[in-house]
């Protein structure tokens, strides 16, 4: 708190020396100063322009090569990005709502299992969401006929855990491979379109094979775009998932370590 005050102090006199030293600058040169601002301001303006014409320029050119590509494979191209897009916005929320703060969920379940028992720990579990907390529900289910049939639980219900944290993540890897695919076959269609043009006319022309080649460069650029993009949110998504994971192993263990020191103190 006291760095933060002797900042702020500092920074109030250094504000406050410019503002003077501006004032009594500005009593001589008003003139000059008045000038430059107008200046300054025109620059800023034009500037300004410029951006707003270079940012038109580049949404509008970029519409403009995505409606030269076709409406065939572009189409596909673009329903494949939002599809996998919205496949992988729904996988990110899922992930992120079922991460769950291991240390202080074990903490709360040995507690209530030294004071209430197991079925205070089950409520506890209750009240917490995500798949570590579904977990220990399973094994402390399972608690009161051994320890084996606690572990069995607990590694079966993992699995299952583990298949809904991978749910559809599968169509993102789909259309990440099935972009480029789609750009590189367009490729091949408008080189063969253009070789057709060469055939028909009986002469070599530029004119004749630019169209064909520009459309299938085109196509092979949006695929690999639409391809990068998705790949960037797939490995979020398994770094995200590898992650639980490892909490859900971990929380394993130490479920396993709590029911057996319950069982102990209860036969004590």
């Amino acid at each position: 708190m006291k760095r933060l005050f002797s900042i702020l102090v500092i920074a109030a006199i250094m504000v406050l020396g410019a503002v003077n030293l501006n004032a009594a600058n500005s009593v001589n040169t008003l003139p000059s100063t008045t000038v430059t601002f107008v200046q300054q301001d025109e620059d800023a303006a034009a500037a300004d322009e410029v951006g707003e014409e270079e940012t038109a320029g580049f949404h509008q050119e970029l519409k403009r090569r995505f409606i030269e590509g076709g409406p065939g494979f572009m189409g596909i191209v673009l329903l494949c990005l939002i599809l996998g897009l919205a496949i992988a916005i729904e996988r990110i929320i899922f992930l992120n709502l079922s991460t769950t703060n291991t240390k202080k969920l074990a903490q709360d379940v040995e507690d209530a299992l030294k004071s209430g028992g197991v079925e205070a720990a089950k409520e506890v579990c209750r009240n917490t969401r995500g798949p570590v907390a579904s977990i220990y529900y399973q094994g402390l289910d399972r608690a009161d006929e051994s320890i084996e049939a606690a572990e069995k639980a607990v590694v079966a219900y993992g699995g299952v855990q583990m298949g809904q944290l991978e749910k559809n993540v599968s169509w993102v890897s789909l259309f990440i491979a099935l972009a480029p695919m789609l750009g590189f076959m367009g490729t091949v269609i408008g080189m063969i379109q253009a070789f057709d043009r060469i055939e028909a006319a009986g002469d070599m022309q530029p004119s004749l094979v630019a169209g064909g080649i520009k459309v299938a460069l085109l196509t092979t650029v949006f695929g690999l775009i639409v391809a990068i993009i998705l790949q960037i949110f797939y490995n979020y998504i398994i770094a995200k998932i590898d992650s639980i994971v490892n909490d859900m192993e971990d929380a394993s263990i130490i479920l396993i370590d709590m029911l057996v020191d319950y069982k102990n103190r209860k036969r004590i």
